[in-house]
């Protein structure tokens, strides 16, 4: 966790353990899981990934994803859309059964909370060398 005090100075939530969804991004990730509804239908927890690191494509099935970030620079990408980058303060949402992918940039950390609701379908790692041409 090499720099990583530099993102967690004023930020509200630990950096959490290493992200046990690991198998499903490149490069490593930490998890706080912050609370779940009372149905436990939903889940929030803040997620803080290391420069460059990244989530593989996937789709929630029969629920949605809500992302607000909190620190640092990152990019979220539906299929067939443009990248867009993410900086503190920004929210995505993601709506059900739509193909997508978060994470930092290369030079940056990247924190953010996410509101998951469904169940993930984890799909194909985002490519080295579509990752590599973002800017």
């Amino acid at each position: 966790m090499a720099n990583f005090p530099e993102i967690k100075t004023g930020t509200i939530f630990s950096a959490g353990v290493l992200n046990p969804c690991g198998e499903f991004f490149v490069g490593d990730t930490y998890l706080t899981n912050l609370v779940t509804s009372p149905d436990e239908k939903i889940g929030i927890g803040s997620v803080s990934f290391e420069p460059g690191s990244r989530n593989n494509w996937h789709i929630h099935h029969d629920g949605y994803q809500l992302l607000l970030v909190t620190a640092g620079e990152g990019w979220y990408q539906e299929e067939g859309q443009p990248t867009q980058s993410l900086t503190k303060g920004d929210t995505i949402v993601t709506r059900d059964g739509v193909k997508h992918w978060h994470g930092a940039k290369k030079d940056s950390w990247f924190e953010h909370i996410a509101i998951t609701a469904g169940t993930p379908e984890w799909l194909e790692p985002v490519s080295d060398a579509d990752y590599d041409a973002l800017d």
